[in-house]
């Protein structure tokens, strides 16, 4: 039995808008897959619609960083809601809010929201990969490589095919911060590293690839690990 985990970023789900063109595709990709017996965490992120919340607030109100947090968290609750229920045929009834609890994995998909404020939904992926015993996660959101620095900002950044985690977490440093758009969260750096958990990070959109990736072929994307 195969088993993905795959934290599936805010910025594919509602990258301003739901994107329900890309949400069709993943849906037809992942029950084609799932025809085959293979089985997937879906761990969905916050993205935009998390930061829309915490930038409203910032505008109104002086917050402590846990209550920040939280806005994200809930975001990535009504996206994984909306995940359930896209993939309600073979999905759990219900979305995992805690990681680290016992689950049935009898349906064929299993779809996560946020859990504890400290970390963002990358952290929590690597924990369900870790109550599964699953090796790898896939991170997938709209860029296709992580790169040693901010390629926004400088245009001499270089993509990055293969990392340590030691080298990996001097780029990401070890503090997390609510609604910070980092490759991969350095909380969950942390944790993958201590566990023996490789990450993927590639573009979600690009559908060929992702399906590449579940066969084992040759891919464009980080690995981390």
């Amino acid at each position: 039995m195969k088993i993905f985990v795959i934290s599936l970023g805010g910025s594919l789900i509602v990258p301003d808008e739901i994107d329900v063109v890309f949400l069709k595709k993943f849906k037809s990709l992942i029950e084609k897959y799932v025809k085959k017996g293979f089985r997937f965490v879906l761990m969905a992120g916050g993205g935009k619609t998390a930061r829309k919340y915490m930038s409203a607030v910032e505008k109104i109100s002086k917050l402590h960083t846990e209550d920040v947090d939280w806005l994200g968290i809930h975001a990535t609750r009504i996206n994984a809601h909306l995940l359930r229920s896209i993939f309600k045929m073979h999905a759990h009834s219900r979305i995992i809010r805690n990681p680290k609890a016992k689950f049935d994995f009898k349906k064929s998909i299993i779809v996560a929201g946020g859990w504890q404020p400290g970390s963002s939904s990358d952290y929590d992926a690597v924990l369900l990969a870790k109550t599964l015993n699953v090796k790898t996660v896939l991170n997938l959101s709209n860029i296709e490589y992580a790169y040693d620095k901010d390629p926004k900002k400088f245009k001499d950044a270089k993509k990055i095919k293969k990392i340590s985690w030691v080298d990996f977490r001097k780029i990401v440093g070890d503090k997390w911060v609510p609604g910070s758009n980092l490759p991969f969260d350095p909380i969950a750096s942390r944790e993958a590293a201590n566990n023996g958990v490789s990450v993927i990070i590639a573009n979600g959109k690009n559908l060929k690839n992702l399906e590449n990736i579940f066969l084992g072929k040759d891919f464009k994307g980080t690995i981390i690990g």
